[in-house]
Order: C-alpha cells, then sequence, then structure tokens
C-alpha cells in the first residue's frame, strides 16, 4: 500500500504541473467506440465533475450526440458506498465531504452503460490507480456481478501513464483508456 501512496502523491504533482485545458474533440474517440458498441437509444454514462486538475469533463456536454446520454454523477452517501444519480447540465450541484462536486437532487440510483472514471496514473493492462478510497473499485465489484457489459473507460492525459501499476486482490482493471492521444 506504501508503494500506492507514493505514486499518488507522485502523479499528483506530476499532473498539477502539466495539467492544461482539452477541447470537446479529445472526446471524439469515445464517442466512435460508443457508438460501435451500443446500439440501444438510451445510454446511462456516468462521469465526474472534475477537481484537482483532472481532465475537464464538462467539455462533453458541446458535443451535439450527448443529447442521447443521460449524465449520471457519483454520489458519496453516508455509508461510503458509490452511487450514480442522473444530473443535467443546469442542475445544481452541492460539495460533499470530500470536497467534491455531485447532483443536489436525488432521483433514483441507476447503474451506468457507461462508467467515466477519474484517475492519477494508469498502465498497458489498464490497471488504475485512484485516490485511495476504493469507491470505483467497490462499486464495480459490487454492480459488474449483475451488469457484465458496463463499460468502463479511465480518462487521463498520457503523461500519467506508469509502467506498472500494483495490482491488489479488490482492483478492477478498466476496459480502456481514454487520453489526448486517442482511446487504448
Amino acid at each position: 500500500m506504501k508503494n500506492k501512496d507514493r505514486l499518488r502523491k507522485k502523479y499528483f504533482l506530476i499532473r498539477k504541473k502539466k495539467y492544461y485545458d482539452i477541447k470537446s474533440s479529445f472526446f471524439l474517440p469515445l464517442i466512435k467506440l460508443i457508438k460501435r458498441k451500443f446500439k440501444k437509444k438510451q445510454l446511462f454514462l456516468s462521469s465526474y465533475y472534475p477537481s484537482s486538475y483532472e481532465v475537464n469533463t464538462t467539455k462533453l456536454f458541446e458535443i451535439r450526440m450527448l443529447d442521447k446520454f443521460k449524465i449520471l454523477l457519483p454520489v458519496i452517501k453516508k455509508n461510503n458506498e458509490m452511487y450514480f444519480h442522473e444530473w443535467k447540465k443546469n442542475d445544481v450541484l452541492k460539495i460533499n465531504r470530500f470536497g467534491m462536486l455531485e447532483p443536489a437532487f436525488l432521483p433514483d440510483h441507476i447503474v451506468p452503460d457507461i462508467m467515466l472514471v477519474p484517475l492519477l496514473a494508469y498502465d498497458n493492462l489498464k490497471n488504475r490507480l485512484g485516490y485511495g478510497g476504493g469507491f470505483y473499485d467497490r462499486y464495480l465489484n459490487k454492480y459488474l456481478r449483475k451488469h457484465d457489459n458496463i463499460l468502463t473507460v479511465g480518462i487521463a492525459f498520457s503523461f500519467q501513464k506508469y509502467h506498472k501499476i500494483p495490482e491488489l486482490n479488490h482492483d478492477v482493471k478498466l476496459n480502456y483508456i481514454l487520453t489526448e492521444k486517442g482511446i487504448s
């Protein structure tokens, strides 16, 4: 665990120093992938509201095709479980106890079809170094048993790539990583 903690500090500082704003075209490879993988009309896409120099996922709202998606954002409950709730661009957000923005109005929890996952670092095997809370891994370990078709996409800058992320038993590999260089 100490190794992961050192990596977290290192990659947070790297991301802070090298952060840059992106254009909505950053997400076009993701849109092409979704069109290829999903044929149903109504899709639930979970995103996250960016903070701490994360890739600016709000740029997704500049893509017209997004009108066909229901956008979900994570909400951390008192029991430290994460759920996803629908959110529209102009809906009110509140700051949770971790300083993250989440929907203020909580309709029913929805399991996403596509999950955009924040990260500090990733490797070629689609392992992800998160922030250490385990929220995404717990959620995926719970819901992938029932919904094995959740498409997980890590969102990062290419400079966040690390040669080999240490793996623990509960860690869940991502399906894809999206960077400014494309999707892999």
